[in-house]
């Protein structure tokens, strides 16, 4: 059995996904990338603004399921530029002050919308 968790506070999904979906307690959140819900704009000033965007993207998704960061246990980072990574490092650790998930950074050519930064994660509730 499974549960969409949906948040109006995150950008809607721009394909046929959803924000996330909760199974036997365990929180899998989609990929998110710099999207200003409330504006319906792309946060594109630094990277580090972009990276910003997206953990607070998702959060409101954590939060609609009743989580927070506390509860991830592991992040996917995909990014454009792996000479970015230092700066996209630094924004995310911010969220992850101790005990920080497993994670994974992967360098890939091109990701929607053309943005620099993606993450998704999978929290247990």
């Amino acid at each position: 059995m499974k549960t969409i968790i949906n948040s109006p506070k995150a950008p809607a999904p721009i394909g046929p996904y959803s924000q996330a979906v909760l199974s036997n307690g365990v929180l899998y959140v989609s990929g998110q990338i710099p999207i200003d819900q409330a504006t319906g704009q792309l946060v594109s000033t630094s990277i580090e603004d972009e990276t910003r965007q997206v953990m607070k993207n998702l959060n409101y998704i954590l939060e609609a399921a009743g989580a927070s960061f506390a509860n991830v246990l592991k992040c996917s980072i995909f990014i454009k530029d792996m000479g970015q990574f230092a700066q996209i490092n630094a924004v995310y650790g911010e969220y992850f002050p101790e005990n920080p998930p497993a994670r994974e950074t992967v360098e890939v050519s091109r990701l929607p919308k053309d943005v620099s930064v993606e993450i998704s994660c999978i929290a247990q509730l």
